[in-house]
């Protein structure tokens, strides 16, 4: 059994459920190469500080790299008893190079070393998450763009309200993860800081040269207060909270698709890869990929609330409460990444039901603002406009007929300024075109702003 590198201080040895419930190992292993990548960082900067000799240095250098082999062919076995990633990547290190592996602990602190750790691993799975936020945008895009000009109902309070271009409601939804994308951007430049050199809480007696280490790992800053470096994980509740507003939006659309696909709207349909089938009904087929991104943002959104709560009562400095950061954290990444990967795909296989979505149109009254739009430049002021419309909506509704159904001679019943000129308003594609402004759901201005995205998501 492997003694505890602290276990000089104790009279009796830890026992075996506690180990079992102090240990991390089963989940932090994940962080042996950014641990590794710190470690070398640190051994080069101590050997420029003096405290490490050349030799030492390089058989670090070569012991590391054995390891680092060794982890990729999968011929490491973790141990329990050594708790953490990196007494278990110390203990390998020692059992290669001897005394070099044990003075390579000199002027850090597990503290800072995890936190170093948490933060490098972090910062390379924001980078991922940004390209991947960008896939699910191309995907969009080119959706849109094949729907610039096809006509659909736009809800308010999930009633029919006014037509606008499909393309334009997807185009939405790159806005929206167009600020995901900046959140994590942003979030990236707090995560890229360099806790290491704070050592347990006080800093240390050894002269290191943390300005080096922080270049050698390519961080931006080095964290200037060693109690605020070793304690806090306020960057990993950010991380978390910029996914949970992503996953906030995905489980909007998923909620859209959802009742798309229903026999109800019949607007869209998902390619039969990313749905499954009934046990007992043989006719379903369900929309499984975006029920469970819905699901799974609850999950996410959970992990936020569980990294606060952690954090909100613990005193400086370090505690081992921050051990419970990692897992929430890792399966916040994890469910991230695969929603984002599998999203993409899925929106590159919806076809789109375009005269269900027409049809839907017209039985909604969507297009009674243009109406009163109409009387407005008419000369009519637009409360006055407001009324004329509502008593005309209400004889077409106890009439069953839509607006665009009710003959000329009844629309003059109630406004003499309405001439035939207003069958072109009151047409669902008179509509779109009419909203012909930066924002708009005209299908020039959903074109436009598919070539404004395009040529952003081709640059970055």
């Amino acid at each position: 059994m492997d003694e505890k590198v602290w276990s000089g201080r104790f009279h009796e040895p830890v026992s075996e459920l506690v180990k079992q419930y102090t240990a991390s190992i089963t989940f932090d292993q994940r962080l042996a190469q950014c641990d590794i990548q710190g470690s070398l960082a640190h051994a080069q900067m101590l050997q420029q500080a003096g405290v490490l000799s050349v030799e030492d240095l390089s058989a670090i250098k070569a012991g590391m790299q054995e390891i680092l082999q060794e982890i990729a062919a999968g011929k490491v076995e973790w141990s329990v008893d050594l708790e953490d990633v990196h007494m278990n990547v110390e203990r390998l290190l020692t059992q290669k190079v001897g005394d070099a592996g044990k003075r390579l602990h000199t002027g850090r602190s597990r503290n800072d070393q995890v936190a170093t750790d948490i933060r490098l691993w972090l910062r390379e799975e924001i980078d991922r998450v940004v390209v991947l936020i960008r896939d699910l945008q191309s995907a969009l895009v080119d959706l849109a763009d094949k729907n610039a000009e096809v006509v659909m109902p736009g809800f308010t309070h999930m009633q029919v309200a006014q037509p606008v271009s499909f393309g334009h409601h997807m185009l939405a939804y790159v806005e929206m993860l167009g600020r995901d994308g900046e959140r994590m951007l942003d979030c990236r430049h707090r995560v890229n800081r360099m806790p290491l050199g704070a050592a347990a809480l006080a800093g240390t007696t050894f002269p290191i040269k943390r300005e080096m280490t922080a270049q050698l790992l390519g961080f931006e800053a080095i964290c200037q207060n060693s109690l605020d470096a070793v304690s806090d994980r306020d960057f990993a509740i950010e991380f978390t909270a910029a996914a949970s507003i992503l996953m906030m939006h995905l489980s909007r659309l998923s909620e859209e698709l959802i009742y798309w696909m229903s026999p109800r709207f019949g607007f869209i349909d998902i390619a039969d890869r990313f749905c499954t089938g009934s046990s007992i009904m043989p006719q379903k087929k369900n929309p499984d990929v975006p029920e469970l991104v819905r699901g799974k943002s609850a999950r996410v959104v959970g992990h936020l609330m569980g990294l606060i709560t952690l954090m909100k009562s613990q005193p400086l400095a370090y505690n081992k409460d921050n051990q419970e950061d990692k897992e929430p954290l890792f399966d916040t990444v994890d469910t991230l990444v695969d929603t984002l990967r599998i999203y993409a795909d899925m929106m590159r296989g919806v076809s789109v039901k375009p005269e269900n979505m027409r049809a839907a149109v017209l039985e909604g009254f969507a297009t009674a603002t243009d109406l009163a739009d109409y009387l407005v430049k008419k000369g009519l002021p637009f409360r006055d406009s407001h009324e004329v419309v509502a008593r005309a909506v209400r004889l077409a509704e106890e009439q069953q007929q839509e607006l665009s159904e009710l003959s000329l001679d009844v629309l003059q019943s109630f406004s003499s300024l309405i001439d035939e000129d207003v069958y072109q308003v009151l047409s669902p594609e008179g509509s779109l075109n009419a909203r012909n402004h930066v924002g708009g759901t005209a299908p020039a201005q959903v074109r436009a702003q598919v070539a404004r995205w395009r040529e952003y998501l081709q640059s970055v």
